[in-house]
Parts: structure tokens; sequence; C-alpha cells
């Protein structure tokens, strides 16, 4: 890679050294033609019968050669510049915000493959920018709608019972959609938090060395209440594992793919899951029937607060799995994700 990179800079550097010294030849070449036709025609001559001697005369040689050369420079300039022009304009441009601008290759410079890949740079970047702005205006959205919801459920059955006019039964259903909403919200407000803390660390802390079969089926203990109500069938399929991590952010990992994985799944389906040695690391495989990620979606879902049901209308908020893959990166492992015929599985591969 860094030899690639030097290459290229080197082939830049020739490019760029080429164009002044055709320049200066040029211009070298139709000043001493110049010179050879004003002393042939007599020009010069008929100012001085020693032309070289004579101040005036090599003041009038030297004028006019200025002239030409600075003329002869700016339209050969001109026509060289145009390409880098181009490129500064764009970049004007892309700062402004117009993420839609696209770079071509000119006649003279764009066939050189150095020229070819600085213009095909700077498109890719143009265009993940643009991909960028949509994920931020989506962001926006989702967080503003996720928010909202629970917001408005508090202020309006909040207005109910202030009413005063019902049951008993009523006011109990009211006031636990209340205290449901609320806990929503601060869920919410936990996992954004805990995200950012991710998202701004760079060093992995607290690293020790710890029972990792036993962290997974304590946080499947935690999860008991929601896996019992749709009668899931729960496979696990692991021996003792130990690895060395933050206990804590694992902690983080297993419960919300597990969540996911639960939430996802048809009443009286199947999750399971399972840890295995592979090499020096430890793969950890959650998977789960009665649902299909789509291969242009899988990608996305580990994009803050993007949701495969469009609609809003299952639990959650986008951010689980956007937590997930901030911490295995920060373990330096790696998560995958693959469906197919009803059962999505997700691996967590990391250092051992």
């Amino acid at each position: 890679m860094k030899n690639t990179k030097r290459q290229s800079n080197i082939a830049l550097t020739l490019l760029f050294a080429g164009i002044v010294f055709v320049n200066f030849v040029l211009v070298a070449t139709v000043l001493v033609a110049v010179g050879t036709v004003l002393i042939r025609t007599g020009v010069l001559s008929e100012i001085s019968p020693q032309p070289l001697r004579d101040p005036v005369s090599i003041l009038l040689t030297i004028l006019i050669s200025l002239i030409i050369g600075a003329g002869i420079s700016m339209i050969f300039s001109r026509i060289i510049t145009k390409p880098v022009n181009k490129y500064v304009n764009a970049m004007q441009a892309l700062s402004r915000g117009n993420f839609s601008v696209r770079l071509e290759g000119g006649r003279l410079l764009g066939k050189h493959p150095t020229m070819k890949e600085l213009t095909d740079s700077f498109n890719t970047m143009a265009q993940e920018l643009g991909h960028t702005e949509i994920l931020r205006s989506d962001f926006i959205n989702n967080f503003s709608h996720e928010f909202k919801t629970p917001i408005v459920s508090i202020a309006g059955f909040a207005k109910l019972l202030k009413r005063g006019d019902l049951t008993e039964e009523q006011k109990a259903e009211y006031t636990d959609i209340i205290e449901e909403e609320s806990l929503r919200l601060s869920a919410m407000a936990t996992n954004v938090l805990n995200l950012t803390k991710v998202e701004n660390q760079t060093i992995l802390t607290d690293v020790k060395n710890y029972n990792l079969s036993e962290q997974i089926r304590s946080c499947i203990l935690l999860l008991e209440e929601k896996w019992t109500k749709k009668n899931i069938d729960l496979k696990l399929d692991f021996r003792e594992h130990f690895i060395s991590a933050n206990e804590e952010m694992l902690k983080q990992v297993w419960l919300n793919l597990l969540d996911n994985a639960i939430k996802f799944t048809a009443f009286g389906g199947e999750v399971s899951v399972s840890v295995k040695d592979a090499g020096g690391d430890k793969a950890i495989i959650v998977s789960n029937t009665g649902s299909y990620i789509p291969p242009e979606e899988r990608k996305r879902i580990f994009n803050k607060f993007y949701q495969t049901d469009k609609s809003h209308a299952s639990e959650g908020n986008g951010i689980g799995l956007a937590i997930v893959k901030e911490i295995v990166n920060l373990h330096n492992g790696e998560i995958k994700v693959d469906s197919d015929n009803n059962l999505t599985v997700f691996t967590v591969t990391l250092p051992a």
C-alpha cells in the first residue's frame, strides 16, 4: 500500500515536472527563433551596428523576449491549469454541500494514470459524502421519531389521568403505560450515551480474563421473561470458554444480540447460541428462525437508528447493533450477518 502511494506521488511529481520542462523548452525555442528573425531581418542592426554591445539593443531584445515568453507561458499555462481549475471548482462545490458534483478527466491529462486515480478518488469521496449526508438526515429523522413517540404517549395518558372520571382499572392501565414509556425513553437515552461513550473510546480498558460461557448464560437468564413469553425453544451449544476482554462491554453485545434474536423470532420459534474455537479466536454465533434480512439491508443494520421495520412498529430504536459493532471493533474483532431461508445468523469473532 505504501509502495503504491509512493509510486503515485512520484508519477504525479514527474508529470508536473515534465509540464514545466516542456513549457520552458517551448518558450526558449520561440525566443531563439524570434531573436534569429530579428537579427536576420536587420531590425536590431538598424538600431545599432553592434547590437550585442549596445545596451539599448540588449534591453530591447530582453523586453521583446519577456513579452513573447510571458504570452506563450500564459497560453500554455491556461491549457495545463484548466483541469486543475476543474478540481478546485469541484472541491469548492463539495465544501458548499453539493455532493452530486463529479469530475471527468480531460483530454490532455485525463488519460494519465495518476490523474485518473485522482479523479476516481474525488468522485468516490463525493459519493461517500453524499451517502453520509443521507445517513445523517435519516439519523435525525429517526432520532426525532423515536423520542417523540413515548413523549406523546406519556403526555396523552397524563392528560387522561387528570380528568378524574376514570375507573381504577383505567387508572392502573394508563399508569402502567406511562411507566413503560418512561422506561423506554430512559433506555433510549442510556443507549445513546453508551454509543457515544464507545464511539469516543479508542483504547480498550479494564481487560481481564473471565468465563465467556458463564457470561452468555447470565445474559440469557436476564432475558428469560421475553423468551418464555414467546415460547421460544432455546438451544445452547458450548462448553466452558474463557476470554480476555472488557467484561461489561461484551455483556452489552450479548444482551443486544439475544434481545434482537428473541424480538424477531415468531411465537414457538427457535434461538440458538454456540461458541467455537476458531484458530486463536472465539466465534460466538447467535441465530434465530422466522426472520429474514435482505442483502441490501445487511450493510446498514449496524448504522445508528437504522431499522429494517420501516413502520417502526416493532420494539427498538436501532441503536443496539450500532453499539455491538463499535464494541466488537474496539476489541479488534469482527461481526457479520447472514440471512436466508427464514434463518438469521450473527457471528462475532473475537481474539481469545
